[in-house]
This record gives structure tokens, C-alpha cells and sequence, in this order.
């Protein structure tokens, strides 16, 4: 019998997101699936972009007072049919094949719990592709963590593309808190349990993630908080690898005031930032062919790095448990 899938959308206040995202998952091969969107207290309602596709798709509808998107997620789950769960984030693309990727990884890896990466479109303006590059780059942590080969470890599947069982779904639980790493520490969950997580690299999605460098800013800094919260139910996950952006943020710290002591030490340190810029650039411009992005990138790149650091060091040395 072919695999059905529940697809569970969490949303506030982007319903044009969620019509460009409902527009792609019309146009499934794989046609064995449901939508199930939940509507977050929304002040800007989806629910006549719902409507508008109910003769084209199965889809349904849930609104519930905000409760942040973990526990949207959770009434999706609740309420989903399907064999498999799929959850996306409503600023996500995906293409045709999406679905039929998935069916199969899990037929022929077996998988309970799995996510994909995610690329820039062409659609996207070059401040998005440049977010997109320093999400997914080897010179950044977003590199690391979408590798087969994680150097943090097992493959924790994040919650803008990620999908499970019903069985692992009925064993673990849905998402036990909303905020501050609510996908890892359920993947941690999940994987602890027994449950088999693999990385599906032709599952992927264009993510237009934040649209500004500010909000950019103030997304990572949540993330680098969240890795310490995280941390805290289950300490034995926190890897020597998520201490390296915190690490760079300190060099940035210590490069910033090392000319009120010396200048000619600080030749050292603008040399190796230098150096780090250059092979940034040259990167994206490999992949891009665009100067702007290029450039772009670069600053992306500082950003999510200092930005992941600046949160983790601040609930490493401040942080109460949540």
C-alpha cells in the first residue's frame, strides 16, 4: 500500500506565504497526502487561502489561541491521518518530486524520523540568497549540521523540513516545549527512544527564511540561546562543535579591542579575517555567480556566526532553566 503522509502546517499571521507554499504542495506527484494547517491566534487569517484550495487538495483547517509553534504543531498532529507526519514552516518551497523523495528514503532506509536540507530560490532577493548561503555553507555551522557526516552527531532532523512516524509519534509524544529548541529536543527524544533518523538530501526545500538582516540577527541569537536550553535536558548533547561559533564571537571581541594594546598584533587577527572573508566570498560566488550575493553572503555569514555566539554565551552565563 502507498505511504500516506499528513502534512502539518503551523502558521501566524503569512497567509501570502502560505498560498506560495500551498501552490507547490498542489503540484505533488505524490498524491497520497493531506494538509493540515494551524492557525497560531493569527490576527491575518489564512483561512480563505485554506478555502481557496480545499477542491484541489485535502486540506483542513484548525485555529487556536497562540500558543507559539510547537503546540500548533501538536494539533496538527492530533488531528493528522496519515501514516507519516511531514512538518513544514510556511516560508518553505517545495518541489514536485518532494513528496516522492521521502516515500523513497523511508522504503528503502527505513527510516522513522528524517528531515532535508534546505537551498536558496531563484525567486529569492539577494539578501535571502545570502541568509540562504550562511545557512548551508561549510564555512558555518549551518554547513555542519546539513551534512550526512554531522560533527554534531545522530542527524536531528530541525522543524522547517522535518517528518516521523505515527508510530514514533505514538511512542514519544508530540513537542513538549514550544520554544527555545523544541525540534531538537524532540528529535533527542525520538532518537533515544529507538527510532531510526537519517538526513534525506533530495527532500530539500527553498527556506526565504528572515527578510532582513536585523530580524536574521535576532533569529540566530534565539538559536544559540536555545542550544544551551536544550542542553539542559540532555547534557551529553552539547558537542565541541556548537562551541565554535561562540568561539568565533570571541575572536571577533578580542580582534575589535586588540589595537588599543598593539597594533602590529593586530596585523595577526585581521589576517585570519581576512583570509576567512575572501574564502567566503569566493564560495558563494562559485555558487551564485552574482557579486552582490557574494558580498552579501560575507556579512551573512558574520552575522549568523556572532549572532549564534553572542545567544549562546548569554544563556551559557546568564540563562535560568526554562
Amino acid at each position: 500500500m502507498p505511504t500516506n503522509f499528513s502534512i502539518i502546517i503551523p502558521i501566524y499571521n503569512r497567509p501570502d506565504e502560505l498560498n506560495e507554499l500551498l501552490e507547490t504542495i498542489e503540484k505533488q506527484t505524490y498524491t497520497h497526502f493531506e494538509v493540515v494547517v494551524v492557525e497560531d491566534g493569527s490576527v491575518l487569517k489564512c483561512d480563505e487561502v485554506v478555502e481557496k484550495y480545499k477542491s484541489k487538495i485535502d486540506i483542513s483547517y484548525y485555529f487556536q489561541e497562540n500558543t507559539g509553534q510547537g503546540f500548533a504543531r501538536n494539533l496538527g498532529l492530533e488531528k493528522g491521518k496519515g501514516d507519516y507526519f511531514i512538518i513544514l514552516d510556511s516560508d518553505a518551497l517545495i518541489e514536485p518530486n518532494y513528496l516522492e523523495e521521502i516515500e523513497k528514503a523511508i522504503a528503502s532506509e527505513k527510516l522513522d524520523l528524517f528531515g532535508g536540507p534546505d537551498k536558496d530560490h531563484s525567486s529569492f532577493t539577494p539578501i535571502q540568497k545570502a541568509i540562504s548561503y550562511s545557512m548551508t555553507s561549510v564555512f558555518t555551522t549551518g554547513g555542519i549540521r546539513g551534512s550526512k557526516k554531522n560533527l554534531g552527531g545522530t542527524f536531528h532532523p530541525r522543524s522547517f523540513n522535518m517528518g516521523f512516524s505515527r508510530k514514533l509519534f505514538e511512542t514519544v509524544g508530540g513537542f513538549k516545549i514550544t520554544r527555545m529548541g523544541e525540534d531538537i529536543e524532540f528529535s533527542i527524544r525520538a532518537i533515544n527512544a529507538g527510532f531510526k533518523s537519517g538526513l534525506v538530501p533530495s527532500a530539500y526545500i527553498y527556506h526565504k527564511r528572515r527578510t532582513s538582516f536585523s530580524q536574521f540577527f535576532k533569529q540566530i541569537f534565539f538559536f544559540g540561546r536555545a542550544r544551551i536550553n536544550i542542553a539542559r535536558f540532555f547534557p551529553k548533547e552539547l558537542k565541541i562543535v556548537h562551541f565554535f561559533p561562540a568561539a568565533f564571537t570571541l575572536f571577533c571581541i578580542f580582534t575589535i579591542l586588540i589595537p588599543i594594546y598593539s597594533w602590529k598584533l593586530f596585523i595577526i587577527p585581521a589576517s585570519v579575517f581576512g583570509v576567512f572573508k575572501i574564502l567566503i566570498f569566493v564560495d558563494s560566488y562559485s555558487k551564485s555567480k552574482s557579486i552582490k550575493v557574494a558580498y552579501l553572503s560575507v556579512v551573512a555569514s558574520f552575522i549568523q556566526l556572532t549572532a549564534y555566539g553572542l545567544g549562546f554565551l548569554k544563556e551559557l552565563i546568564f540563562g535560568k532553566n526554562q
